[in-house]
């Protein structure tokens, strides 16, 4: 999945970025609010990481606008301030979830996680459809309860269906969560990793929606 982490300390930036990679996720960066509103703005992202305190114009602006122009993606807010009424209304402005710095980098992913499931209507860290079951803690898939060796792009593939089941999900929105903008998006390459990971778990895993894009049904 493709996260933006938005952070003007360079050292906290590195810190997340590392977690987030080694969690398996895609991740972009930026330090600057005028420049992480754009991008926001313009870009898909299943979840945001924001810093409240950033140059250009500060987080909780940044949020607002994203939210006045109808971006729905999740964020979780970042903040050194920590007062409740700070907190209040960085929610009321549309935040999806608050931690105040400083924090244990284990509860900013599991926070990460439960935004991610919220956002696809899912309660369980644990996500199944038939004998398929993705635990999000683990970076894990199974099949009839044995794991099934998955490539990063297979699991990022499988992750992000299984999150957002019964959606049909076209290549180019797919393509944007597997990899970073160096991807194939206008070859075949999507086509070529569902076709891997039908081989994986089931031909009838990941059904084909033609002229739209693929499903996993639940």
């Amino acid at each position: 999945m493709r996260i933006l982490v938005v952070e003007d300390d360079p050292r906290i930036l590195a810190d997340v970025r590392t977690a987030l990679v080694a969690a398996g996720y895609l991740v972009e960066t930026e330090s600057d609010g005028e420049e992480a509103w754009f991008l926001g703005d313009t870009e898909d992202y299943a979840a945001v990481i924001l810093d409240l305190g950033l140059p250009g114009m500060d987080g909780l602006s940044v949020l607002k606008r994203w939210r006045a122009n109808g971006r729905t993606m999740p964020i979780l807010v970042l903040t050194a301030r920590g007062s409740w009424t700070e907190r209040v209304e960085g929610i009321d402005a549309g935040a999806d979830d608050y931690l105040p710095k400083p924090y244990q980098m284990d509860e900013l992913l599991a926070r990460l996680r439960a935004i991610l499931r919220r956002s696809g209507g899912v309660a369980s860290p644990v996500i199944s459809r038939g004998e398929v079951v993705l635990d999000t803690r683990q970076m894990r898939v199974t099949k009839q309860g044995v794991p099934v060796p998955l490539s990063p792009q297979e699991y990022r593939l499988v992750s992000y269906l299984m999150h957002h089941m019964d959606r049909v999900i076209g290549q180019q929105e797919l393509a944007e969560h597997l990899q970073a903008e160096h991807y194939e998006r206008e070859s075949n390459a999507v086509e070529v990793l569902v076709g891997r990971v039908r081989r994986k778990l089931g031909t009838g895993f990941v059904e084909t929606r033609r002229g739209f894009g693929y499903v996993v049904e639940s």
